[in-house]
């Protein structure tokens, strides 16, 4: 194909859709009208078509793209020349930086922007196919979506990788260094995010229809620093040269509303009116499945302002704050990741983070269904067109949300909407730990919404009756144990009719008031009996009675609320909460764990009640993670010899396939490859290591990682308290001692603390401690090298994993949900070492016994083992001790770590008493590790572990876990594009 220098690559990437930006509720590139619920815009019934000129053809394409039309019968011809062509032509035209150099991070962005030209089609293609179906859709509202770098995941999954290579080489530059100047995109921090975008991967591979709506995080969570002092934590900049694989759709927007207050209209319908009016405007990101041309949409809010609201009268008379406060009140919505809510301007912009991406993405949900529905809209098949997934709590507000619209909005009745909302929204539980099962207040959400705490008030009230209904009024102890547990709105007074039946009976004496009465009507009827009164004299009487009968009520009405059992009320002195994931389940038609012991610990322990009163509503979806990013792409040495000896590369595709190298676990050729392949990607974090921290390790080491968000019950203070034992021990013993009783490792910790979480902060502070004083020790030299990898991320895992040999995933039994870096690892040949947690029971069972080393109490040994230590009953393990004293002997700085080791003493209160079990485990975990030693020494039983690991994951692919949530929840099946 002849091409010009400045010419745009011929080929269907060279479609340029007139309709350059959706409108609400649109598509990538089409749909119906921005606006909004409150504005009466967005609901356009019309689609609107895709225009586009082909350079290649020089025609004009009107509609959707045939397949003879579509991308993948145009990149068959593709070759490397034509795609330098593109990419220059991006470099020159696509005015991004100056045009003197052709550098790395110009490549990348030219690059960039060829790759996402060659999406576009596909991208368009879908979403009018769908359109055209009226499929039901999937929508997947996450507060986190860790994407990682897009490029090399975009042309692998185009099968475009070769390509791309050979005509970067053409210009000079070298692919994965063209890469490398790609950030991270900062829309996530840990498990939860890189579980979405895992997710959005198997979607748009298996053809499902379905989009990810999220926020658009200027500053992210933080760029982690590490310096003497610990973590600190910087604002990201992943924004700031831009983000190419975006687009803005400024003309889909839709209003969000704060504060204000309710009022209800003469058409008998409730209107929240007044307050802050914000506005969500839509950023889409194509999210492309591997060898389909299915293309699904990830579209993420910012928030602004019209222009009118910038105070132009304050600005000229330099009142410059007041003039700019409108946008910076929006705008500081989307500006941080979790922003710190110590304060109350903290909570309030966290909840205002929340309702955006709920009631912006609920709003462009329901344009869509309107606008595909067209002449025939019914609300009642908004359910079977429509499946909301909320990904942990924090989209919650979805459920009153979805209510007020439609009431308030559309006109349903209370009964209507509740029905439509419950068939459409499920819930996915994340966490066993009370902390992370948020709860707001209730004052600073009736300020924030008051709407909402009305929907709010009136589901809770609903379910207090079910709950009567369910449990009766006989035992009145059962009962208030299970308002107390169910209830959505905590310390709030309960309904008068129900709080009746609490109340407690006493003997009280006979009042002053109820005795006169007594003997005025015996007054009365002595003088009815015994003579004639006049008619006067009795009124005057009976008025007196009904005088005392009024005061008598009175004062016993006033007895009945002494009588009330104080359960009934609110307590002034504590916090009127709502509890969001109680709300969660009772808004929702399902409710799922994410791993086999997680999701019986939600079901007899965390939501035991409701588990009893709807059981068909719990599940399990045992997490899982992408192939294609966690093993294809971030391994290809490994993906080479897995394709060699299954014979194909179907595997990335189905996992099922990698079962087949378990026949050749025991072959020696296989050995070699296997342990050649590991030592490449050690080398490449020997690089990296030296880049990010300036340590020089061997490679020749056992590379020994904990990279995962820095949390105690993580216990990385159990993998660090282990590694100064062990480095207490070799300096106890000659040098000759120290080689034969150790193998050298490299262990390797990555992962940020919370910048409010102080004792996590000290955890990462005192691994830097121990680092810089055991990489400097000259009497252990490669025998132990301890390394911090600053600012963990998607990229670094994705260089890290490839290289471990073993991996530590060492919770407390039973307070990690599922965890996924587990299964990555696993994937990728790394042993696990690990307690009875999360997927590690799975992963266990899968790989066997004898290629899991185990660890430490199980699940549900903790409530006694914490009950013994509050009784001080618990004896610390004398190398515990031995081990603690050391750090208290000044050996690695002058920092004081008296309340880091004084959070594993004591019996009982706040930070103490060793809540998460580090000293109950410590024994048993450095006798496993003595267990790691061992088999690392016999290189060939570790290799073959290591084979059988990666031979068993193939239940851990995101493939399957979709398949199930489509199956099992949505009830979506796959839209393959004709």
């Amino acid at each position: 194909m002849a091409t010009t220098a400045s010419a745009p690559l011929q080929l269907a990437t060279t479609f340029r859709p007139l309709a350059s930006s959706a409108a609400g509720g649109g598509g990538p590139l089409a749909g119906g009208s921005g606006g909004g619920v409150a504005t009466g815009r967005g609901r356009g019934r019309t689609q609107r078509r895709v225009a586009a000129r082909s350079v290649a053809s020089d025609r004009d394409v009107q509609g959707p793209v045939s397949p003879q039309e579509g991308l993948s019968s145009v990149l068959n011809s593709i070759d490397s020349s034509a795609i330098a062509s593109n990419i220059k032509h991006h470099a020159e035209f696509t005015p991004l930086f100056s045009p003197e150099h052709f550098s790395p991070l110009k490549a990348y962005y030219a690059t960039a922007k060829s790759v996402l030209d060659a999406l576009l089609i596909n991208w368009n293609a879908t979403y009018e196919y769908y359109n055209k179906m009226n499929v039901k859709q999937a929508y997947y509202l996450s507060m986190e979506f860790l994407q990682g770098r897009a490029l090399t995941n975009a042309i692998g999954n185009l099968e475009l990788t070769g390509e791309y290579a050979e005509a970067l080489k053409q210009l000079g530059q070298n692919l994965e260094d063209v890469a490398s100047q790609e950030p991270d995109a900062a829309l996530g921090n840990g498990g939860l995010g890189r579980l979405a975008s895992c997710f959005l991967d198997s979607l748009a591979t298996l053809n499902y229809p379905a989009w990810g709506y999220g926020l658009r995080y200027k500053y992210g969570l933080f760029k982690q620093l590490i310096t003497k002092d610990g973590q600190e934590e910087i604002a990201e900049n992943w924004l700031e040269m831009g983000y190419p694989w975006e687009m803005v759709r400024n003309d889909v927007s839709y209003p969000v509303k704060f504060y204000g207050k309710v009022v209800e209209g003469t058409d008998g319908r409730k209107h929240w009116i007044g307050g802050e009016n914000i506005k969500a405007v839509a950023h889409d990101v194509p999210i492309p499945g591997y060898k389909t041309r299915t293309t699904n949409n990830l579209r993420l809010w910012s928030t602004t302002v019209p222009a009118k609201d910038f105070d132009l009268g304050a600005f000229n008379t330099g009142d410059h704050t007041k003039a700019y406060e409108a946008h910076l009140n929006a705008e500081k919505i989307c500006h941080v990741l979790y922003p710190g809510d110590e304060s109350p301007e903290g909570k309030i912009l966290r909840l205002k983070q929340q309702y955006t991406l709920c009631s912006a993405s609920l709003q462009d949900i329901i344009a869509r269904f309107e606008s595909r529905a067209g002449d025939s809209l019914n609300w009642e098949d908004f359910p079977s067109k429509v499946a909301v997934q909320m990904n942990d709590t924090h989209p919650t507000l979805c459920i009153p949300e979805l209510m007020r619209i439609l009431i308030d909005f559309k006109g349903l009745s209370w009964d209507e909407a509740w029905s439509i909302t419950e068939r459409t929204v499920a819930y996915t539980n994340h966490t066993v730990l009370p902390e992370a099962l948020e709860k707001w207040s209730l004052d600073i959400m009736q300020k924030l919404l008051p709407r909402h705490v009305e929907i709010i008030e009136q589901i809770d009230e609903e379910l207090v009756n079910k709950i009567v209904s369910k449990y009766g009024t006989a035992d009145t102890a059962l009962l208030k144990n299970k308002l107390k547990e169910m209830r959505i709105l905590d310390n709030v007074d309960l309904p008068a009719s129900i709080a009746q039946l609490f109340v407690k009976p006493k003997e009280t004496k006979e009042s002053p008031a109820k005795s006169k009465k007594k003997l005025l009507v015996k007054s009365l009827e002595t003088e009815v009996e015994e003579t004639t009164e006049s008619e006067e004299e009795e009124t005057d009487v009976l008025s007196e009675i009904e005088e005392e009968k009024v005061e008598s009520e009175e004062v016993e009405e006033e007895d009945s609320e002494d009588e009330l059992d104080p359960f009934v009320k609110s307590d002034p002195k504590l916090p009127r909460v709502v509890r969001m994931a109680n709300l969660c389940v009772v808004g929702g038609h399902s409710v799922n764990g994410v791993a086999e012991i997680h999701s019986e610990i939600v079901k007899q322990d965390v939501f035991n009640s409701f588990y009893e009163m709807w059981p068909t509503k719990f599940q399990n979806k045992t997490n899982g993670v992408t192939p294609r990013r966690w093993i294809r792409f971030c391994n290809p040495e490994l993906s080479t010899i897995l394709s060699k000896w299954i014979g194909s590369d179907d595997w990335v595709l189905n996992t099922d396939k990698l079962v087949e190298l378990k026949k050749f676990a025991d072959n020696e050729d296989l050995h070699s490859e296997w342990r050649a392949a590991k030592r490449a990607n050690k080398m490449k974090v020997v690089s990296l290591i030296r880049e990010k921290t300036g340590y020089i390790v061997s490679p020749d080491a056992m590379f020994d990682v904990q990279v995962k968000r820095i949390h105690e019950y993580k216990r990385q203070l159990l993998n660090i308290l282990g590694i100064v034992y062990r480095y207490k021990k070799m300096k106890e013993m000659s040098a000759e001692e120290r080689v034969k009783n150790f193998v050298p490792r490299v262990c390797i910790f990555g992962g940020k603390a919370f910048a409010t979480y102080i004792q996590a902060k000290r955890i990462v502070k005192f691994i830097t401690d121990v680092a810089a004083t055991v990489n400097h020790d000259s009497d252990i030299g490669d025998l132990l090298k301890v390394v911090f990898v600053p600012d963990y991320n998607v990229s670094v895992a994705e260089a890290l994993i490839p290289a471990s040999e073993l991996s530590q995933h060492i919770s407390t039994a039973g307070m990690e949900a599922s965890g996924t870096s587990n299964m990555k690892f696993a994937m990728n040949g790394c042993i696990l070492i690990g307690t009875l947690d999360g997927a590690n029971v799975e992963i266990r069972e899968e790989v066997g016994e004898e290629n899991f080393f185990l660890f430490g109490a199980e699940a549900h040994e903790i409530v006694g083992l914490r009950k013994e230590r509050a009784e001080g009953k618990f004896v610390p393990d004398p190398r515990f001790e031995e081990v603690k004293g050391f750090v208290r002997s000044g050996v690695f700085g002058t920092y004081n770590y008296d309340e880091l080791m004084g959070s594993l003493e004591g019996n009982e209160g706040y930070g103490r008493a060793d809540y998460f079990l580090v000293g109950k485990d410590f024994p048993s975990y450095i006798e496993c590790q003595q267990k790691v030693d061992e088999a690392y020494r016999d290189q060939k039983l570790w290799t073959k572990m290591s084979i059988l690991n990666t031979a068993c994951s193939s239940k851990f692919s995101s493939d399957r876990t979709i398949h199930e949530y489509a199956k099992d929840i949505w009830n979506i099946g796959p839209v393959v594009l004709p």
